[in-house]
């Protein structure tokens, strides 16, 4: 113990500053991994997570603190998100292990509690798992575990980093006088913070057509990616129709079409994808979101995004060309900051800010704002009990007082509210561009995954992909494209719904009527607006900041 004792100490004082806990409380919870520990001492375990900075961070770092303090060895893998979903798939038809824990979405909600293959956080914590569940491990203050919840309200997964998909721009351009003029005389109404699409779509024209050129060098007025690739079906399922308004109003999702164009019944089965059989993935709010997304990437982003990836298009707007990104998630906010960028001073601080990304015309009141990520651990009934117990004690360190606030320091996507209201993230609000003020606010749960409606996650998100790049390539127009999207879907359903594989809340599928029927009742599906651009309205980015504080 005195030994393992003096490692902790090492990592504690040299590698998990600051910590929202005392030195003396950080060892306390080292100490008890110790003893915890014990019984799984010389094992070694494996472990996935996607590669984003944050899980770069707990494989480099964290794993081997964990694996020195304690003696259990971690292979705590970062491969691509996709193929962190396609062996989870794997692992959960056919039972046999191929990872002792998964960090994954909470958006495979709807996918969990469907199926007896994952093992609830919460049962393992009050049963097989109470003597090696950390006892400071409070949940009470983590900010994301609804949307790890069954709709009995059962914990599935533990979060162990969040991050949003907000609008992000060169607040530095915005501001100047002979830009703001400019616009102003163009479009008749402010250059500032879009809160429509209208304004989105001028503020991109605006900076492609119209300026063109800042200090010598081409400027775009938009930002995206259109490559053929898994990543393409991210753009749409983490939310792009939410933010178009083709869904219904509720939170965290709407009742009961869901971001995706799904429609639930009243007992939480899925009943159909298509306007035909109620939902709104081939709806004209959908189509509408297509198309613009297509007209946008032709019109004013750079030539090379339409054949890039997510990836790949992440780090163009730190490289200073791009005047506003519509979606763009904070996980890159890490990437962004720092001295001897082309978007920050030079004292290091943000030329940008993030803010909330703008709505499209069919978008009303009551609906969710924009899409977050909730990677959460997530435990296999199948996994055998010692190596399950080995990587819940991994995962508990990962996201435990004594080092998630360094963690959350080095990749910026917060878990826990003692985290992010710490006075060292105070110290930093200046340089990280709007994140703390928007982790800080009760906006933050405007912000959703994917929810219940989805009943396969990892066979259903493989659909996007392939119909969004037919569309984006011209092989079909946005319509067809989501009208084989929906069909896909459905179809999918139909399968689950025969197999009756499902245990709990399964689909049953409506019949097909004519679209008209749907269209004709309240809420989603939405018959097509007369006029898809009204007006352009924008806000100033200072007030914003101010209502969230």
């Amino acid at each position: 113990m005195a030994q393992r004792m003096a490692i902790a100490e090492r990592w504690v004082d040299e590698e998990f500053q600051p910590s929202t806990l005392s030195r003396e409380e950080q060892l306390e919870e080292m100490r008890w991994f110790i003893e915890a520990a014990r019984p799984y001492r010389g094992m070694e375990i494996n472990t996935v997570a996607e590669s984003i900075t944050t899980h770069a961070f707990e494989s480099e770092v964290m794993a081997r603190a964990f694996s020195e303090i304690t003696g259990i060895n971690v292979e705590h893998s970062i491969i691509q998100e996709g193929d962190v979903v396609e062996r989870l798939q794997t692992e959960m038809q056919s039972r046999s292990p191929i990872y002792d824990a998964y960090i994954t979405d909470a958006d495979l909600i709807g996918t969990h509690f469907r199926y007896d293959v994952v093992l609830p956080i919460e049962d393992y914590m009050n049963g097989e798992g109470a003597d090696i569940t950390l006892p400071t491990l409070d949940l009470d203050d983590f900010i994301g575990l609804d949307s790890a919840r069954d709709p009995s309200g059962k914990l599935y997964q533990l979060p162990d980093q969040q991050f949003a998909n907000l609008y992000w721009f060169r607040y530095d351009w915005f501001q100047r006088e002979d830009l703001q003029d400019q616009f102003r005389d163009i479009y008749g109404y402010e250059l500032g913070v879009p809160v429509n699409w209208s304004a989105y779509e001028d503020i991109a024209e605006f900076f492609t057509e119209h300026v063109g050129q800042i200090d010598g060098q081409r400027v775009f007025g938009h930002m995206d990616y259109g490559r053929r690739d898994p990543s393409l079906g991210w753009r749409f399922t983490d939310a792009w129709l939410s933010m178009a308004g083709a869904g219904d109003k509720g939170l965290p999702n709407g009742v009961p079409v869901d971001e995706w164009g799904i429609r639930i019944d009243d007992e939480g089965h899925p009943v159909g994808s298509s306007v035909a059989r109620g939902g709104a993935t081939n709806s004209p709010a959908a189509v509408y979101s297509l198309s613009k997304f297509i007209e946008w990437l032709g019109k004013y982003a750079p030539p090379a995004a339409s054949g890039m990836t997510f990836s790949e298009a992440g780090p163009v707007p730190a490289q200073g060309n791009i005047a506003q990104q519509i979606f763009w998630y904070t996980a890159f906010t890490a990437d962004m900051v720092g001295e001897g960028l082309a978007v920050t001073d030079d004292q290091g601080n943000p030329l940008w800010r993030m803010a909330p990304s703008p709505h499209g015309a069919y978008w009303e009141d009551g609906m969710k704002v924009g899409y977050q990520d909730v990677g959460a651990w997530t435990l296999m009934k199948h996994t055998e009990a010692d190596r399950r117990a080995a990587a819940w004690l991994f995962a508990q360190f990962t996201v435990a007082k004594s080092t998630s606030l360094k963690k959350t320091h080095v990749g910026l996507t917060p878990i826990r509210e003692s985290d992010i209201r710490h006075e060292s993230f105070t110290e930093r609000q200046a340089e990280l561009g709007g994140l703390v003020e928007f982790y800080r606010s009760p906006a933050r749960a405007l912000w959703t995954d994917t929810g219940i409606n989805v009943p396969d996650y990892p066979r259903m998100a493989q659909l996007w992909w392939a119909n969004v790049s037919d569309a984006i390539s011209g092989e079909r127009t946005p319509q067809q494209a989501m009208d084989q999207l929906a069909e896909e879907q459905d179809r999918v359903m139909e399968r689950l719904e025969r197999a009756n594989v499902q245990a709990n809340f399964g689909p049953r599928l409506n019949g097909e009527e004519d679209p008209e029927y749907w269209l004709s009742q309240p809420g989603s599906p939405k018959a097509k607006l007369d006029n898809e651009k009204p007006q352009g309205i924008t806000v100033s980015y200072d007030e914003l900041i101010q209502s969230w504080q």
